[in-house]
C-alpha cells in the first residue's frame, strides 16, 4: 500500500466518521429537546396547579373575596346598630320624655294615682290556637 492510497483510505474513514457523528449529535439534540420540552410542560402544569390551589391561589383568594363581603356586611349592620344606640342614648340624656318612657318601660314606675295591672301570659296552646285563626 502506498501513502497516498493510506491517506485516501484515512480521508474516506473520517469522511465516514463524521458523517456519524453528525448524527449521533443530531439524535442527542432532539432527545434533549424533547428532555426539556417535557420538563417545561410539567413545569407549567406544576406552576399552574400552584396558582390554582396553592396557599394564596385562586380557591384561598375566593374565599377571602367572601370572607370580605361578609365582613363588610357585618360592619355595615353595626354600624347602622352603632348610630341607633347613639341615638337612644342622646334621646335618653336630652328628652325627659324618653327618660319616662324607659323607666316605665323597664323598671315598671308609675305616676302618682296610677294603676298597673298585669295579666298573666297566656297558655302555650292558647297562643298557638289564636296563630292558627
Amino acid at each position: 500500500m502506498t501513502v497516498v492510497s493510506a491517506v485516501d483510505v484515512l480521508k474516506e474513514m473520517l469522511s465516514t466518521l463524521s458523517t456519524r457523528v453528525a448524527g449521533v449529535v443530531r439524535a442527542v439534540n432532539l432527545s434533549w429537546r424533547k428532555v426539556a420540552t417535557g420538563a417545561a410542560a410539567v413545569g407549567a402544569l406544576g406552576l399552574g396547579f400552584h396558582v390554582m390551589f396553592g396557599q394564596n391561589g385562586l380557591t384561598s383568594y375566593e374565599q377571602k373575596r367572601q370572607e370580605t363581603k361578609s365582613l363588610s356586611l357585618q360592619l355595615k349592620s353595626l354600624e347602622r346598630e352603632n348610630e341607633l344606640l347613639k341615638g337612644h342614648v342622646n334621646r335618653l340624656q336630652n328628652d325627659p320624655a324618653a327618660i319616662e318612657h324607659q323607666a316605665r318601660e323597664e323598671l315598671h314606675y308609675t305616676r302618682p294615682g296610677e294603676v298597673i295591672y298585669t295579666l298573666p301570659a297566656a297558655p302555650a296552646s292558647a297562643k298557638q290556637n289564636t296563630s292558627q285563626h
